[in-house]
């Protein structure tokens, strides 16, 4: 995964503030990730498709490379958030040995924490966590704590009863 993930980097990466050094593959693996868990394949993912959209037509997938704590937090900028505003929100952690990272390994564990829906991260509170790569470098993020983001065992359930109430939904493009 780590291989494919990384052949897409040059042709995704945009040119914004970064939080780490290694930020387009982290949200390329995130997604890849999603793809395996949702569709049991990870080759079946929109990266470099859905430019401008959310990741996976109703659901977009944020995705940090951390050493696992349950203290993290579902993180959406709050510019981003003006731009596209997704049914539902997923965090993933790339589970790192360390904060000061060079690199994501090999092997490295990507945790689904758990996903919040659009309007809970609109009502959640905002907050500059910073950058790893300088102070002058950060943003303003409205957060959820994963440990208060819904489970991802419900969330296929929670999916569809979304696809059936939005009459207007149209899957076409959810399913690769």
């Amino acid at each position: 995964m780590l291989d494919e993930a990384t052949k897409f980097v040059s042709a995704v990466e945009v040119k914004r503030t970064k939080a780490s050094p290694f930020d387009t593959l982290t949200g390329i693996l995130g997604e890849l990730a999603f793809a395996e868990y949702f569709y049991g394949d990870f080759r079946k993912n929109n990266v470099g498709n859905n430019k401008g959209k959310s990741d996976f037509r109703d659901v977009e997938i944020k995705t940090s490379a951390f050493p696992f704590s349950t203290h993290l937090h579902l993180l959406v900028r709050a510019d981003y958030k003006e731009k596209r505003k997704p049914p539902f929100y997923i965090q993933i952690i790339l589970n790192i040995p360390h904060t000061d990272s060079a690199d994501i390994p090999v092997g490295t564990q990507a945790i689904l924490c758990g996903f919040a829906t659009s309007d809970e991260v609109e009502h959640a509170p905002k907050k500059d966590f910073g950058s790893k790569l300088c102070s002058s470098d950060s943003y303003e993020c409205f957060y959820i704590p994963i440990m208060k983001l819904h489970p991802m065992t419900d969330f296929a359930r929670v999916l569809e009863r979304h696809r059936i109430q939005n009459s207007e939904f149209v899957p076409k493009n959810l399913y690769i």
